[in-house]
């Protein structure tokens, strides 16, 4: 963990500890002034020892039940004017009291109306204790503290709740910033995991069909050729034993970045471009299509994201030429560098009249492609027959909604 986390945890916990232990903190208070007004009182009337105990013990819970503290330090303060009629050690629990109520109090009506006991409590101690002196000016005096000590202590309360709510206020908003934070993650790492999908079907797909393809052409030609060398089978084990273990390498490196997780997961940064465009369409060839590559335009600088949806789209469009298009077909890709970008794959295959097992994902991948960099795809049968696929990418993607 690190150095300043780790102190920041410490610092929480130091902070939070009172709270925590609010219970514990309020029965010492409680039972220490009880017992120290015990001590400084000494042997008393029953009356007295009563309404001291009702002044100091219940602020053992002054922050579970403030309300019901105050009320009934506040109806002892009242008998006490009335029974005993003279101060005592134990009346400091009012401030308790008062202070619990503006602080930990739930009913805006009960903590305005605790101040107004304060105030009107300050006078009567003044008059009902035997505290007013004869003098105009100590008696002035007396009702100031009186009644500025119980307004003050309410005040104090008033002051730590609105620092509570403040920090509860914050507290929501960091839990609020850590749910966003985590669900950013999430949705990232669910993002990144699609497009590694992606990726291995298009590496999958069109290796097994190249492999596929050059497979059944040798069998045939092995079976029915009139004549079959023994060089005629080494290109076509050749091209698929280098197909297999390219695609075998791109899987392992797919399916080792899918088991990492955490932060040591290394990032999987695909490297094919469209400079690479010539051993995908040798392997192509090879399958015995005849390939036209056609490249024209500036030579703008192409971001990675664009290049590699690009490559991703044509790979897919061959592929899907191997499967569908037919033995005979041929073949023309062009590339047309500029902003956009535009892609072009066309065949003279069966077009329309290629047949579909409804289960492959390949047009779908390449217009999801398409839409990430937030470009346009149309694929179809051509009107002469053939298939044509052509995508539109502008060099500054755009992400789709």
């Amino acid at each position: 963990m690190p150095t300043e986390a780790r102190d920041n945890g410490a610092l929480t916990h130091r902070y939070t500890w009172p709270q925590r232990r609010a219970l514990l903190i309020d029965g010492v208070i409680g039972v220490g002034l009880w017992f120290l007004f015990l001590v400084a009182s000494g042997p008393g009337s029953l009356d007295y020892a009563l309404i001291g105990t009702a002044q100091t013990l219940p602020l053992a819970l002054r922050r579970r039940t403030p309300t019901l503290v105050f009320t009934i330090v506040t109806l002892a303060c009242a008998l006490q004017v009335v029974t005993v009629a003279a101060p005592m050690a134990s009346d400091v629990g009012f401030l308790f009291a008062s202070y619990a109520l503006a602080a930990y109090g739930r009913q805006p009506t009960l903590r305005w109306a605790g101040l107004g006991v304060g105030i009107i409590g300050g006078f009567i101690a003044t008059l009902g204790l035997g505290l007013a002196p004869p003098s105009r000016y100590a008696l002035l005096l007396d009702l100031g503290l009186l009644v500025g000590l119980p307004v003050m202590s309410w005040f104090a309360g008033d002051v730590k709740r609105s620092r509570l709510r403040v920090i509860a206020t914050l507290e929501e908003q960091n839990a609020a910033l850590r749910r966003d934070r985590d669900q950013r993650a999430r949705l990232t790492a669910q993002s990144e995991r699609a497009r590694i999908a992606r990726e291995m079907h298009d590496i999958v797909a069109h290796s097994l069909s190249v492999v596929v393809v050059q497979a059944d052409g040798a069998a045939y030609a092995a079976e029915h050729a009139p004549a079959w060398t023994r060089s005629q089978a080494s290109v076509a084990l050749q091209t698929i034993g280098t197909t297999a273990r390219e695609a075998l390498d791109e899987t392992r490196r797919l399916v080792g970045v899918l088991r990492e997780s955490g932060d040591g997961a290394t990032e999987y940064a695909p490297t094919a471009s469209l400079d690479d465009m010539d051993d995908l369409i040798g392997r192509v060839r090879s399958a015995g299509h005849e390939v036209e590559l056609d490249v024209t335009g500036s030579g703008a600088r192409v971001p990675r994201e664009v290049e590699l949806a690009a490559y991703r789209i044509i790979q897919e469009a061959l592929t899907n030429v191997l499967k569908h298009a037919g033995p005979a077909a041929s073949v023309r890709v062009s590339v047309t560098r500029g902003d956009p970008l535009v892609v072009e794959v066309e065949d003279d295959g069966r077009g329309a009249a290629a047949t579909d097992d409804g289960s492959g994902n390949g047009t779908i991948g390449m217009r999801e492609r398409a839409a990430a960099t937030g470009g346009t795809l149309k694929a179809g049968p051509r009107p002469g027959g053939g298939y044509r696929v052509r995508a539109e990418l502008p060099l500054t993607p755009r992400r789709s909604g």
